[in-house]
């Protein structure tokens, strides 16, 4: 029944409104506090971890504002083993700055020292070397990767790199350029296909063509006196959710003023750290990518044109994590990119290429890389199965993680409390998860369009900006930005602000809460939740607003006459090369005339494939299962990471070209009395392992293979009804 609140319940409510009210402002003095001391500190990467300086970009022969460090273990840690592989964390520089990659102790940087492994991470300091250029960067991460390889000789191979965001994009041009570097690549919420996205739901793509092309960023640069501020970018991904980012997040802090304050200054002191891009660097940025989309199709070139930035070149497996509830990244943007680069699942193979993606549910983009969920589950499997990863054929994969269950077949190999499979997919999967690719045509006529207006921007107005700027009006404009004002502005430099430490303490000390059933402070919450809908919904109207005004400018037969496409064909995917592409054909026929004439080590890696099950699902249990087995083969069949994926690389290819022709093959590389004694106890140790039935025939070990990843909760591939592949 409806109760009319009295008057005590008011005066409760007002108490405990003015306490929270006092605590609210109190907690956004601190803020403020942070940003100076953060400021006048050089902001430092936030990083959970002590670190040391191992070298700094500045002084090397083409210097930039980059850096690398090397993270110390925490007590608790497994040592740091050198002979382990290195891992390398590159954090973007997308306006904030550095430290997102180890912000948590669950995190990127943290799941690698738990167990063992040497950890780098690269930063930056806030303004950069005057004349630095996005190639400088490039070649100082190259210098740093380099190093890395130096200090671990020992290790299996290159070190694995972490690319967040932007860091992604330029990790993969690095690669690119020099495949030999770099180990395995992870890319968290990093676009590559800038032009992708779904009808409706991801807006930020639409305002390069809104704003007319690369022309602003320009303009801001000159105003900014050469330099662009990464607090506009800032001011971009805030604005896209202003239900949050403008109005929850501080009810939020007011809501919990109790509870709250720590983990809202933890996090403003990342996102208030605001640093700053050179001119050539955010021109080249929004003109190669953001309006361009050049990257994915080999369209970037070195400024002498000698070299050429073609994703077809990495040698690494790439794992490619992105999100659902990722508006800024979403997964047509980090995923599109494999269909731009390859025709065809034959073409990827004959590349040599392996790429494997997981895609969250729901998690935002700050969360594939903050939340601690994230780190513990996806972070962590990647991680832990890097020699997994390493070793898979190549072709594309879907890394699929499971909550582990006590009845699981072999579940007590598993140490943790997932389970990983990779699944194996097509490009076909690819085009069905990312939709219809016909919505990106528009941006051909963007690209065109801002092509003419930085043209006419530099002729006509470029000049007498750069004449009105100045260092003195530069530092002006970044001071009263908006996201700075707001910080400084409410700190002790403002001596209104000083009372209210004297005043939080006292509040403290005399904390009255309202009751949780207090009728004002339940129609409070709900005012904000209101509030929290109709921002919302004004964002979404002016979103879909947007997007029909782009569709109305370039999305129409006139535009892109204009622009000079009317006749322009659809692109089409690069493919492989086709040089690669005719020795790969080659290869296969000659592996095929030989299938039964390779050596021991080729056929133990061809059984070790065919029991991983390489065309439909392969689980970690029975990697686990096939790597404690073969541990204790003799020494001179090991071969090292690299010579263990060339060779995993012609068997599957092998096995691609004609499957039932590999397995006969194996009884000749058997034939041996002992070779095929060792054949056999592969055989049946590893299905021992995982609690496999085994039933071995006269015809000798590869007449009855393993059933797919060995388990009972796997179902067995299409056509194969007993679970068995038989040659």
């Amino acid at each position: 029944m409806f109760q009319i609140p009295g008057f005590s319940d008011f005066m409760e409510y007002a108490l405990d409104a003015s306490q929270r009210g006092v605590l609210f402002w109190d907690t956004l003095r601190e803020r403020g506090n942070d940003y100076l001391r953060h400021t006048q500190a050089g902001k430092p990467p936030l990083l959970k971890f002590e670190h040391e300086l191992l070298v700094d970009g500045r002084a090397l022969a083409q210097p930039c504002n980059y850096a690398l460090l090397r993270i110390l273990p925490r007590p608790g840690d497994a040592p740091t083993d050198a002979a382990k592989r290195a891992f390398v964390v590159v954090d973007p520089r997308a306006g904030h700055g550095p430290g997102i990659g180890g912000f948590k102790e669950d995190s990127e940087i943290g799941n690698a020292l738990i167990l063992g492994h040497p950890v780098y991470f690269v930063t930056f300091f806030p303004d950069p070397v005057p004349g630095q250029r996005l190639v400088d960067v490039m070649l100082a991460e190259a210098k740093f990767l380099e190093l890395v390889r130096a200090r671990h000789p020992d290790a299996p191979g290159g070190p694995c790199v972490i690319g967040n965001c932007q860091a992604g994009w330029a990790i993969m041009g690095l690669a690119a350029l020099r495949p030999e570097l770099p180990g395995p690549i992870l890319i968290a919420g990093a676009p590559l296909s800038y032009w992708a996205g779904q009808s409706g739901l991801n807006p930020m793509r639409y305002s390069g063509g809104i704003l007319g092309g690369g022309w602003m960023a320009r303009l801001m640069s000159d105003l900014g006196h050469g330099k662009f501020d990464g607090a506009h970018l800032v001011l971009n991904f805030e604005s896209l959710n202003p239900d949050n980012n403008w109005w929850m997040k501080f009810y939020n802090l007011f809501d919990k003023a109790d509870t709250e304050p720590p983990r809202f200054l933890e996090f403003e002191r990342w996102w208030g750290g605001y640093f700053l891009m050179n001119r050539e660097e955010i021109t080249a940025i929004v003109d190669q990518l953001f309006v361009g989309n050049r990257l994915a199709r080999g369209e970037i070139t070195s400024a002498d044109g000698k070299h050429r930035v073609d994703l077809r070149n990495i040698r690494s497996p790439i794992c490619v994590l992105c999100s659902w509830g990722d508006d800024i990244t979403p997964p047509q943007q980090a995923l599109n990119w494999i269909l731009d680069l390859y025709a065809s699942d034959d073409d990827l193979v004959a590349q040599g290429q392996t790429i494997l993606y997981c895609v969250h549910p729901k998690v935002g983009h700050l969360g594939i890389f903050v939340s601690g969920s994230v780190a513990r589950k996806e972070h962590a499997e990647f991680v832990q199965l890097l020699d997994l990863i390493e070793a898979l054929p190549p072709g594309l994969y879907e890394m699929t993680i499971e909550d582990k269950r006590p009845d699981m077949r072999a579940a007590d190999l598993v140490a943790g409390r997932y389970v990983t499979r990779f699944e194996k997919r097509a490009l076909a999967d690819i085009a069905a998860l990312c939709g219809d690719r016909e919505g990106e045509r528009p941006f051909e006529v963007v690209r065109r369009v801002s092509e003419v207006n930085n043209g006419l921007y530099e002729q006509l107005a470029a000049p007498a900006v750069r004449a009105m700027s100045n260092e003195l009006t530069a530092e002006f404009a970044r001071r009263m930005h908006p996201l700075r004002f707001q910080r400084w502005a409410l700190s002790d430099l403002n001596p209104m602000m000083w009372p209210l430490s004297a005043m939080a303490h006292m509040v403290r000390e005399n904390r009255r809460q309202a009751a949780e059933g207090n009728l004002f402070r339940t129609a409070e919450r709900a005012a904000a939740h209101a509030i929290e809908q109709a921002l919302a919904a004004t964002a979404k109207g002016r979103d879909e607003a947007a997007e029909q005004l782009f569709q109305a400018i370039y999305a129409n037969d006139f535009a892109r006459a204009a622009a000079g496409l009317a006749d322009a064909p659809p692109p089409v995917p690069l493919g492989a090369d086709p040089l690669r592409r005719e020795l790969a054909r080659r290869e296969a026929r000659d592996l095929l005339a030989s299938a039964g004439q390779g050596t021991v080590q080729d056929g133990i890696v061809r059984l070790l494939l065919l029991l991983l099950n390489a065309e439909g699902a392969i689980d970690e249990r029975a990697y686990l299962a096939l790597r404690k087995v073969t541990r204790d083969l003799p020494e001179h069949l090991g071969r090292t990471p690299s010579e263990m994926r060339e060779v995993a690389r012609r068997q599957a290819l092998l096995l691609r070209a004609d499957r039932a022709e590999a397995i006969r093959g194996l009884s000749a590389i058997f034939a041996r009395p002992e070779d095929r004694a060792l054949a056999e106890l592969i055989l049946r140790s590893a299905a021992a392992e995982v609690g496999a039935e085994l039933t071995m025939t006269s015809d000798g070990p590869m007449a009855v293979l393993l059933p797919r990843a060995a388990t009972a909760d796997t179902p067995a591939p299409a056509g194969d009804p007993d679970g068995a592949m038989k040659g």
